[in-house]
């Protein structure tokens, strides 16, 4: 117990360690304190304890200055919630205080304060000392005898004065007297520490370690200082680098207020030392700058120069959003200290990324003129703006895929299509999203911006007003502290602008409208407005492409819209709709080039952008031509069975007919099989899982657009047959085509033969009208064309290619059953659901 309390007056009054008298007063007024019972009384009322220190106070210090400083003191110490005895810590400096003094005047603890107004040390008293020149002689410290003694040796160490001044001037990166900085750099700039080699002192080596590590905190200012000097004359610095300067700024403002309270301390040590004589200085020196204190006080700058300068070096390479995320890496340390000033030095630099954010959130405009934001504007699109949609017709699709008015005229110059500006005109950079934000926070933040972007520049300002006012009771203070608080209202904007977006498009622009417009026209969706326009074009489509023009087309195509269900469409939807034919070569005909089109303006060509266009046009063509086929076999079918009593009158040929009739009809299963399974397997299948995906308006636009690519995606790969083999993707497309080549060549050979009969059975009825005496026909045309020489020529085409048919049909169904996709694989069960091509291949291989 007594070596404990002789330790602690020890460190506390270094005097005491040669004054036993006053280390024995020390050492009872402890145990007195040890033994007393502060801290046990019963009373537990701070109010009153408070009020008691209050009227201490006041006696000591009547302006009330004290007073006042220790009920601030208090109220602070009510709210720590850490302390628990705080009655018993106010009891104990309460008895403190109360107690008689038995120290001396003067503190001998470490303080950077400046002491008050010293008077002569000769004329000090104390209650300890009432006469100090009754005070007895001491001998010579043993500080002082190894003074002595190196000095008899010749190398007097320096004055640790002297060193100090210069040691400050290192702080501040000057070079002083006796140690400075060297011109010569290394590889990675730095400098390196000299002492002057002066005769009459000596460094010491623990001395020049000390010095040292005192001089990494000048060498980091330098580091620092330059950095924000460099910035400061330089043209075209980000926002967030201006920023990070000004907090450099603050902090070395706060290291040169530091500096130069350590200035003033040892400028009065100094004047202390220098008025004093002998042993009634040293107790000064204990209240005086040394390097030990001074290394001591600065550790904490050592601590803050260091970051700093990591800060500065990272800088370098690094700016915007990567110079944050930067810094944030070191927000996650172990250290408290560096975690503490990670954070209050991200507080302030990202206050114009959050501006930036804030603005792009919340009004959908990008005010980035640094490049410092993780969205970025193409330059070549920063000043196309949205079309807005013609207000006298519909725009008419430009030979650059861009949408103009009703005139056609280009005007891509000043605008674009709605999805390569949505696409294309704003970029996500993500090496540029800072790690608190996280990846997906920041596409909703990109999704969001652009959203609002939409809204505000391709849609009507009402749209754009009842938006922003929504918006308005979420924009809140965006700050780094308040990362809850952020992603909080990153997902409210979020799901604002996605639902005005959607409402705007299937509300306002009624997109579902132009889906189901697409859908009925465009995927042959109305049945009776099909078979009208396959009849009213059929005759025109047969002559060759040259003959054919577009106003003819049109008229047809409303005779037809006039003719079926599709009239009761709305007037908006049947006036996108055209007629036009495909560019043509020599020697094609009508069926080969013509085609349907649907217009779209902006903004709906956001979602139906060319290249969607461009797919429900294939999807037309090849849709058209199955219903072809199927109308040219009816037709060749409803022939052959009306002229059932023709054939008779030619019994030779009824074995062949009864061939055909099976032929036929197994292509008109095929052809059957095929529009089922493309209009109700492939086509209602996938509009259903849009429509769904409609009907829940989830996601933002860019999941709006992708799902109607799948959408496409699906219906194109299912209803051509596509393949996913590299090279072999159209094969089995290819052999469907040729197939249906193929019918049309059967129905022609079938003609020529159902004109033959026609015309053998005239010539035998005029046969039997001449040996009657009665000539009832003349030789026709048709006759010298259709004659018995002519019959096996005719029969060898119908046969050839019924067979060749069934071989086809026969490898199509080979094909489907080894196809990757399940639909495809159905389609082939389908098409041979008994079998039968499967029967006729092991009897082919048997014969």
């Amino acid at each position: 117990m007594s070596d404990a309390l002789d330790s602690l007056v020890f460190s506390l009054v270094p005097k005491a360690r040669h004054d036993q008298r006053l280390k024995r007063q020390l050492v009872v007024h402890c145990e007195e304190i040890l033994n007393s019972h502060i801290g046990q009384a019963a009373e537990k009322d701070i109010g009153h304890l408070s009020e008691l220190i209050k009227r201490h106070l006041l006696q000591n210090t009547p302006n009330g200055s004290s007073t006042l400083r220790f009920t601030n003191l208090l109220s602070r110490l009510i709210e720590q919630p850490v302390l628990s005895r705080k009655h018993a810590s106010l009891q104990f400096l309460y008895t403190l205080a109360s107690s008689p003094t038995t120290g001396p005047a003067t503190s001998f603890l470490p303080a950077l304060a400046p002491p008050p107004p010293t008077r002569p040390p000769s004329k000090a008293t104390t209650p300890i000392s009432p006469n100090p020149a009754q005070r007895p002689q001491k001998g010579k410290s043993k500080a002082d005898l190894l003074r002595e003694y190196r000095l008899r040796l010749g190398e007097p160490h320096i004055p640790e004065h002297l060193i100090l001044r210069d040691t400050l001037y290192i702080l501040q990166g000057i070079s002083g007297k006796y140690v400075h900085f060297s011109m010569a750099k290394d590889a990675e700039q730095n400098k390196e520490l000299v002492f002057t080699e002066d005769p009459r002192y000596f460094v010491p080596a623990p001395m020049r370690a000390l010095i040292h590590r005192l001089a990494e905190v000048g060498h980091l200012y330098q580091r620092v200082d330059s950095f924000v000097r460099e910035r400061e004359g330089k043209v075209g610095v980000g926002m967030i680098e201006q920023s990070l300067c000004h907090h450099l700024q603050t902090q070395l403002t706060e290291y040169y207020r530091l500096i130069a309270v350590l200035e003033s301390q040892m400028s009065t040590a100094s004047h202390v030392n220098e008025g004093g004589a002998g042993e009634e200085s040293r107790p000064e020196e204990e209240t005086g700058l040394t390097l030990k204190r001074l290394d001591v006080w600065i550790e904490d700058w050592r601590l803050r120069m260091r970051m700093m300068s990591v800060c500065v070096e990272g800088a370098r390479d690094a700016q915007g959003g990567a110079l944050v995320n930067l810094i944030h890496g070191y927000a996650e340390n172990g250290d408290p200290f560096i975690r503490k000033f990670t954070n209050q030095l991200l507080e302030e630099v990202s206050k114009p990324f959050f501006a930036t954010l804030h603005r792009w959130l919340f009004s959908g405009e990008l005010y980035d003129p640094f490049s410092e934001f993780f969205v970025a504007v193409d330059p070549e699109l920063a000043h196309l703006q949205y079309m807005q949609p013609s207000l006298q017709g519909v725009g008419q699709i430009a030979n650059d895929g861009g949408f103009g008015g009703g005139d056609g005229e280009d005007t891509s110059g000043e605008h674009a299509g709605g999805l390569q500006l949505w696409e294309q005109k704003y970029r996500f950079r993500k090496e540029m999203l800072p790690a608190f934000v996280g990846e997906t926070f920041g596409r909703k933040i990109f999704s969001t911006g652009k959203s609002l972007n939409f809204i505000r520049y391709s849609c009507h300002d009402s749209d754009w007003v009842a938006t922003r006012e929504r918006l308005s009771n979420t924009g809140g203070t965006l700050k780094y502290s308040d990362i809850v608080g952020l992603e909080r209202s990153i997902d409210t904007a979020y799901q604002i602008a996605s639902q005005r977006l959607f409402d705007v498009f299937f509300d306002k622009y009624r997109l579902l409208d132009h889906l189901y417009a697409l859908k009925h026209y465009l995927l042959l969706g109305h049945g009776d407005f099909a078979d009208q326009l396959m009849d009213t074009l059929g005759p025109s489509l047969s002559r060759p492409a040259n003959t054919l023009y577009r106003h003819n087309l049109t008229a047809t195509l409303e005779s037809a819209i006039r003719s079926s269900n599709a009239q009761n469409d709305s007037p908006d939807v049947l006036r996108r709709l055209d007629a036009r034919m495909l560019e043509y070569s020599h020697g094609e005909i009508g069926w080969d080039v013509f085609t349907l089109e649907y217009k779209v303006d902006a903004p709906i060509d956001t979602v139906l952008d060319p290249t969607a266009m461009m797919k429900y046009l294939k999807l037309f063509n090849h849709l058209w031509k199955v219903k072809r086929i199927g109308s040219t076999l009816n037709a060749g079918w409803m022939r052959i069975a009306g002229g059932a009593k023709t054939f008779l009158r030619v019994p030779e040929l009824e074995y062949d007919w009864h061939q055909i009739r099976l032929v036929m009809a197994e292509m008109i299963h095929f052809t059957r099989q095929l529009e089922a399974y493309c209009h109700l397997e492939v086509i209602e299948c996938s509009w259903h899982d849009l429509f769904q995906f409609t009907q829940k308006k989830e996601g933002d636009l860019d999941t709006l657009i992708e799902h109607h690519r799948a959408y496409l995606d699906r219906m194109v790969r299912k209803v051509l047959l596509l393949s996913p083999k590299a090279g072999r993707e159209e094969n089995l497309l290819n052999q469907v085509r040729d197939l249906f080549a193929m019918i049309l060549n059967f129905r022609e050979a079938t003609d020529d033969l159902y004109n033959y009969c026609l015309t053998e059975s005239a010539r035998r009825d005029a046969e039997k009208d001449t040996a009657r005496g009665v000539y009832t026909r003349m030789e026709t045309a048709e006759d010298r064309r259709y004659t018995s020489e002519s019959l096996p020529g005719i029969l060898d085409r119908v046969r050839e290619y019924g067979a060749a048919f069934s071989e086809r049909v026969q490898a199509i169904v080979l094909a489907l059953a080894s196809h990757p996709d399940l639909d495809c694989r159905f389609l082939g069960i389908r098409l041979s659901f008994s079998d039968f091509y499967k029967t006729r291949k092991e009897q082919q291989m048997r014969a």
